[in-house]
């Protein structure tokens, strides 16, 4: 075919349409589209490198709201479980199915919900943006956000007996709405074991009280708070009780890389005020296992000329403003048998020596 020919043959086909003009393939779209609307195949959205595709997102997945923490807790249907069959009128006064079916009550009533809108109130708390307004010490309304940070977590954990009789007592009590008397924790363990979890970690239990632990004076803020089942009078510990808190403990040291030392006692922290969990706790059990410290009773170093009891106790953690105060707290933890609480002999001085060195 001559060049004359072909070329007038390829100009009566452009002339009428029959040859296509080139198209890139990445703009190729389906004649079906053109004509009747998207293809079934086009409607699938065909990716390519230019088209980012829209993340699926499962409804309400990663809020967090006052309706959405009521929902998730509400879940969980064990108070309803453990009272729906009792008859109230047959109750014994003061009796653990009594206080079982007061907190019971409570729950229900209005402790959850009262949970749901503190921890809303934390969540508008953290996510406000800070003004000139609110924070007189800014002189700019402009907020240059930081992008390295994360929640606060607990470093310290503080051990309590709870003085009650049972352990439904004591979740009664923290259910109960107590304007003039507040108090909480975060975690209760009962006589058999049973470990019931009343806080989430990250949030400020009212467990601690006026107290004071080395330069610390707001321990509720840096600590968690775990109340142990007992009279706190004249009544032993039980070893499914020490075996569970040791469990939990375990996971909670890991959790939150929480150093020995930082195992201590409502008593250490609030000397002359409070005495728990009582002179019958195991401590030297819980030092062995990591939680806290003891002293080598078969190793123990005499103290050097000169050295300073008090001093020493100050080192270790304690609030020396009242020294008798702070004699009692460390015999009450350290020695337990001494009836003389309030003196410290030659060998106490010894015995905190000893576990000063741990603390430097």
């Amino acid at each position: 075919m001559s060049g004359s020919l072909l070329f007038c043959l390829l100009s009566v086909a452009c002339r009428y349409g029959v040859v296509p003009k080139k198209t890139n393939v990445l703009d190729r779209k389906n004649i079906s589209e053109k004509n009747n609307g998207p293809s079934k195949k086009q409607a699938q959205k065909d990716q390519t490198a230019f088209k980012i595709p829209k993340q699926q997102i499962r409804e309400n997945e990663g809020k967090t709201t006052a309706s959405s923490i009521k929902e998730n807790i509400n879940q969980k249907k064990t108070f309803e479980d453990q009272t729906i069959r009792l008859n109230p009128a047959a109750l014994i006064y003061n009796s653990p199915q009594y206080f079982q079916y007061k907190a019971d009550s409570l729950q229900k009533a209005y402790s959850r919900d009262d949970y749901s809108k503190n921890i809303q109130l934390i969540i508008d708390q953290i996510s406000a943006i800070p003004n000139s307004t609110l924070n007189p010490a800014l002189n700019t309304d402009k907020w240059y956000t930081a992008i390295d940070f994360n929640i606060r977590k607990p470093n310290f954990i503080v051990l309590h007996h709870t003085a009650q009789n049972n352990v439904e007592q004591t979740l009664f009590t923290f259910s109960l709405r107590r304007p003039s008397k507040e108090s909480s924790a975060h975690y209760v363990i009962s006589r058999d074991g049973s470990i019931y979890q009343m806080l989430n970690d990250y949030v400020r239990s009212w467990h601690a009280g006026a107290s004071k632990w080395g330069n610390i004076t707001d321990m509720n803020s840096c600590s968690l708070g775990i109340e142990i089942d007992n009279n706190g009078e004249d009544e032993r510990y039980s070893d499914k009780q020490i075996e569970a808190l040791m469990t939990l403990l375990s996971h909670l040291k890991e959790k939150y890389k929480i150093p020995q030392s930082n195992f201590i006692a409502h008593s250490d922290i609030a000397p002359g005020r409070k005495n728990d969990p009582s002179k019958y706790f195991p401590w030297k059990r819980l030092a062995d296992a990591g939680f806290g410290f003891w002293y080598d009773r078969n190793n123990l170093k005499a103290p050097p000329s000169g050295f300073n009891a008090l001093w020493a106790l100050r080192m270790i953690g304690y609030d020396i403003s009242n020294p008798t105060n702070a004699f009692i707290s460390f015999k009450h933890h350290y020695v337990q048998t001494d009836d003389r609480e309030d003196v410290l002999t030659e060998y106490d001085k010894k015995l905190i020596y000893n576990l000063a060195l741990k603390y430097q």
